[in-house]
């Protein structure tokens, strides 16, 4: 069984009347993959940089391997260069007048360790990033790519207990982006390192994360895999932000028939179960677009547009006040102005308490 790798409680950060971080419960099983996912300014950076220790937090807790490393109340703070992490941040802050093999060997220098074996283990990790061969280079010489590996290098090289990164790829071009997601996946399966990753790309948190933690305003909304924060949002908000396309919301009012309930969204009635409901005279229906099906016997809408994007295409559609989004596969057309008559796949939609905002079923 996995042990705890990090375990923060009752965390908070302020600056000034601004809360940063709010009384944050978190715990980090060893070899996780984590992201801290959230829009600008939910707090997911200050928590990164209080693991790290390079921000001092207001108050709680945080242990690193059972250590409490931080304690506001104990007035323990252990230094960033005893927390035995590694760093890797936006900016990749390589030395301009080193080569790389300099730049990745700065941190084993400092520890003295024999000239051959930093030589060894430089050009180890150099061959498991792919940059063998490019050792006599300057930062300057380099692609955008080939920096982020050199500063991951010189990451791992130290081998650190846990990965820190903060939003690493975010200065890379579309395509750099998605190889290096997929280099820095295998880079985690390989070494097997507890990594804190942070990012406001929920395509970046979905591909790469054993688990999201997704924030707003300083507060956890919801832990779990890219399966269950995708198929089932704790709220409202989550449910919008892990969306894209966006998802489709309905007021919907719940029926009765023949002694069973039923929700209506946007004309199509689903039937839930009363215990989930209760008294509810109308809950929110959160339903995705790819959950569509077509069936003859289903409720008309108008199609408004058609966005074709190879391996599936997004039709955009409206029935009266309610416009929907449906994503279909590659291989259908349809056109403006057709119609189409559409159903959701079984069980397939989330309910919301329209007050609260947070999931019924």
């Amino acid at each position: 069984m996995p042990g705890e790798k990090i375990k923060i409680t009752n965390l908070y950060k302020k600056w000034g009347d601004v809360t940063a971080i709010d009384n944050m419960n978190l715990t980090i099983e060893e070899g996780d993959f984590i992201t801290l996912l959230g829009p600008s300014g939910c707090g997911k950076t200050t928590t990164l940089r209080s693991i790290a220790g390079l921000e001092d937090p207001s108050g709680g807790q945080i242990y690193l391997n059972e250590k409490l490393v931080f304690s506001k109340k104990e007035e323990i703070v252990v230094t960033p260069a005893k927390r035995n992490l590694g760093l890797v941040f936006q900016s990749y802050a390589l030395w301009p007048h080193m080569t790389v093999f300099e730049n990745i060997a700065f941190g084993l220098k400092i520890k003295k360790l024999p000239k051959q074996e930093v030589r060894n283990k430089v050009l180890s990790v150099l061959e498991d990033m792919k940059l063998k061969g490019y050792e006599g280079r300057y930062p300057q010489e380099l692609s955008g790519g080939q920096q982020q590996r050199i500063a991951i290098a010189r990451m791992i090289v130290n081998r650190p207990d846990i990965y820190l990164m903060d939003e690493p790829l975010s200065n890379l071009d579309a395509k750099l982006r998605v190889d290096m997601r997929s280099e820095l996946k295998e880079l985690h399966q390989r070494s097997g390192a507890t990594t804190v990753y942070v990012t406001h790309d929920q395509v970046e948190a979905m591909t790469m994360s054993t688990k999201i933690c997704i924030m707003k305003d300083g507060v956890i909304q919801q832990v779990g895999s890219p399966e269950e924060v995708y198929h089932r949002p704790a709220n409202l908000f989550v449910a919008e932000f892990i969306s894209n396309p966006r998802m489709n919301f309905f007021d919907g009012p719940v029926l009765s028939e023949s002694g069973r309930k039923f929700v209506n969204a946007g004309g199509i009635k689903l039937r839930i179960d009363p215990e989930v409901i209760r008294d509810k005279k109308a809950v929110k229906v959160a339903i995705r677009p790819e959950d569509f099906i077509l069936t003859d016997s289903g409720i008309e809408y108008e199609v408004t547009s058609y966005l074709p994007a190879g391996s599936s295409n997004l039709v955009y559609a409206q029935n009266g006040n309610d416009k929907i989004a449906i994503m279909f596969d590659g291989s259908y057309r349809v056109n403006a102005g057709e119609k189409i008559k559409i159903n959701v796949k079984e069980e397939l939609f989330n309910l919301y308490d329209i007050e609260t905002g947070n999931r019924l079923f």
